[in-house]
């Protein structure tokens, strides 16, 4: 599929802490076509450092389609024959810099000031991102959600849309993700932080456009990365080093492969990465406290059992939940080498309980 960024613009937005937003943008992408009836819409809710481009490409000589094309488009698990299917960004998207993503975020010119937010941007949370979400899909003139479906973050969103609008979604897909907040990954989410902020080019957030704190971001987004996996995907680079003679007992200043691995992975993302919305964004995850007792809509949780983000025993905690308020649900594992990753890279594994579960 050859899809196309779109904009949706309100005039103006007030975040759920009670702060005043004006011309506020969020870059969307849909594939498929909405039916008369308006009933046939999925939403899908993007992971932490991802963007609205869930499937396809935005011209044919890219090299990679968007992060679950496995299992949307035509004839595919979540086939847009039948279905339309709708990702919006979030606010504070961490890819301020790429050119697809045009949302409002600390990167974002203030309307008022002519000048970027900054620090000056209000706090945001998962609430004001399905906020955003909620408008896109009334201006459409949708009525009612067939299902809101996402891993990581997006689960974290999938279950608030759940609690806070059961009657816009029939079902949601939360996959990679707990719901509830826990403290353990609120303190993990801080260390993600921590290298932005002891970074000398940060600034306290008042760093300017042409020199931001790169070093500090690459070393908080190799935290990230490695987090992201776990030690199946490590191993394939063995005790390797990273460049031929020079091997790592020798000197401080000689690295492992595995090493040069997440250096390398991290720097490629923070090219496209603002850091004030790399914290904005922390900061609405760890404020993510949707309750499994509330959510009434079935529910389909897909889950890693390696998983170091969001462990199975609090996929569990969060199922039970979910179970024990008499809402019917259904868990399946995702399996791979690539620890919470596996609900991204490996989602095709599901196709057959997706599809399922979208057709019941």
């Amino acid at each position: 599929m050859i899809v196309q960024k779109m904009t949706f613009e309100l005039p103006q937005y007030t975040t759920r802490n009670g702060a005043l937003l004006k011309r506020v943008r969020v870059g969307w992408e849909s594939y498929g076509t909405l039916d008369r009836e308006r009933s046939n819409a999925i939403l899908v809710t993007h992971y932490f450092s991802a963007t609205s481009h869930a499937a396809g490409r935005y011209t044919a000589h890219d090299v990679l389609p968007g992060y679950w094309d496995a299992i949307i488009g035509p004839g595919k698990t979540i086939d847009t024959n039948r279905f339309f299917v709708l990702s919006s960004d979030t606010l504070v998207n961490l890819n301020a810099r790429d050119p697809q993503v045009i949302t409002t975020g600390p990167a974002s010119i203030d309307p008022d000031t002519g000048a970027r937010y900054g620090m000056s941007f209000p706090i945001v949370s998962i609430h004001d991102f399905i906020q955003l979400q909620k408008a896109l899909v009334e201006s459409l003139g949708i009525k009612r959600l067939h299902a809101v479906v996402g891993p990581s973050m997006g689960a974290l969103q999938a279950y608030q849309w759940a609690q806070s609008y059961p009657d816009m979604v029939s079902r949601i897909m939360p996959v990679i993700g707990a719901a509830g907040g826990d403290p353990f990954l609120i303190a993990w989410l801080d260390i993600w932080a921590q290298p932005v902020r002891l970074d000398p080019k940060w600034r306290s957030g008042n760093y300017p456009e042409s020199d931001p704190p790169v070093e500090g971001l690459t070393a908080a987004l190799k935290t990230v990365t490695l987090h992201a996996n776990q030690s199946e995907w490590a191993a394939s680079f063995g005790r390797a080093p990273a460049a031929p003679g020079c091997d790592p007992a020798q000197a401080l200043s000689h690295r492992f492969m595995i090493e040069d691995a997440v250096g390398q992975l991290a720097a490629m993302r923070a090219v496209t990465a603002d850091a004030n919305n790399f914290l904005y964004l922390i900061k609405a995850n760890q404020l993510a406290c949707a309750d499994p007792q509330q959510i009434k809509v079935p529910t389909l949780i897909l889950y890693s059992p390696t998983d170091l983000l969001f462990p199975q025993p609090w996929i569990e905690r969060t199922a039970a939940a979910i179970r024990e308020a008499g809402t019917p649900i259904d868990m399946a594992p995702l399996h791979g080498p690539n620890g919470h990753l596996n609900g991204v890279l490996h989602i095709a594994q599901a196709s057959e309980r997706i599809a399922g579960f979208l057709t019941e």
